[in-house]
């Protein structure tokens, strides 16, 4: 079964032509950064099953976990559509989940980088939330201290 999604204008779409290998939030301080304060929400598929079409921007970074990070925006609307490791491990392509057109094909099961994660962020209840990337330690308990306001 293919999945399909696109950006906010419409001017990118993608077609993936596999099934998800799992879904993740991430709290890292980039995550935040480009999800305007939020976490990323990302949906794990294999690369080379992910086919976009239209006009990206793409910015690399080096991330807090030493890897080298693409991330793709709609060069029109600046939806941001995925993120993928260029240098480090080889890890799944991380497609937005609000970009798919189905957003309830793989709904997250944990949360990485909870160690930079604001205070007040939510954690649905009963998620294992992890200190760094996957493979790190665990949070417990899984909050925050209270920020003193």
């Amino acid at each position: 079964m293919a999945h399909e999604g696109g950006c906010f204008c419409g001017a990118v779409r993608f077609t993936i032509a596999a099934e998800p290998q799992g879904a993740r939030m991430c709290w890292c301080r980039d995550c935040q950064r480009i999800a305007s304060g939020s976490a990323t929400v990302n949906v794990l598929f294999d690369e080379d099953a992910v086919t976009y079409t239209g006009e990206m921007t793409r910015i690399t970074r080096v991330a807090e976990s030493g890897n080298t990070v693409e991330r793709g925006f709609c060069s029109v609307c600046g939806s941001q559509m995925y993120s993928r490791t260029t240098q480090g491990p080889k890890l799944p392509m991380r497609v937005r989940a609000g970009t798919l057109d189905d957003p309830e094909i793989c709904p997250p099961t944990m949360i990485i980088w909870g160690r930079s994660a604001p205070s007040w962020a939510p954690f649905p209840p009963g998620m294992p939330v992890l200190e760094a990337g996957p493979g790190s330690a665990e949070l417990v308990p899984p909050r925050l201290p209270q920020s003193k306001l």
